[in-house]
């Protein structure tokens, strides 16, 4: 069995109950500007950055309404979120090249969730070899490219959705 090992994600983990008294990062996030990880603001969804990546160029596409249900969406919502999930997949292609990704998302908290309260869906792209010694040896993930490079380098790509 192959595992994405990922021991840098655990503050994150441990931190959850206190990032959950915080405001939604989903809710909030109004605007793409310097100080925001938003990549994409559509009629119901958002598209951002994801602030602790497994990888460079790892996206979440949300529902702008808070809702913790897959239930809970309406056609509209679920429609423009494949549409986003698509979008990304085609501009991540294009530009970083990955061999493959995972898509997906965690609902609930024995899931995995780190936002529990709002669903949100996970668009990773991946390279054979992403995943070396560092994290194992060392607790230290090798990110090549700093957040607010990839943001410059996504953005422009959401202005039109295909």
């Amino acid at each position: 069995m192959e595992r994405l090992w990922a021991p840098w994600r655990l503050e994150y983990v441990k931190s959850a109950d206190e990032r959950n008294k915080e405001e939604c990062i989903f809710c909030v996030a109004k605007e793409a500007d310097r100080n925001s990880l938003l990549i994409h603001r559509g009629e119901h969804t958002v598209t951002m950055l994801n602030k602790y990546p497994y990888n460079n160029g790892h996206l979440m596409v949300a529902p702008i309404r808070h809702l913790a249900e897959l239930e809970g969406l309406t056609e509209e919502e679920t429609l423009e979120i494949q549409k986003l999930t698509t979008h990304a997949v085609k501009v991540l292609k294009k530009l970083f090249n990955p061999d493959g990704f995972n898509i997906g998302l965690n609902i609930g908290r024995s899931a995995g969730a780190g936002i529990v309260g709002h669903l949100h869906w996970h668009v990773v792209p991946r390279w054979n070899g992403d995943t070396n010694f560092m994290p194992v040896l060392a607790d230290v993930k090798i990110i090549p490219e700093h957040l607010s490079q990839t943001l410059s380098t996504l953005r422009p790509h959401f202005e039109k959705i295909e």
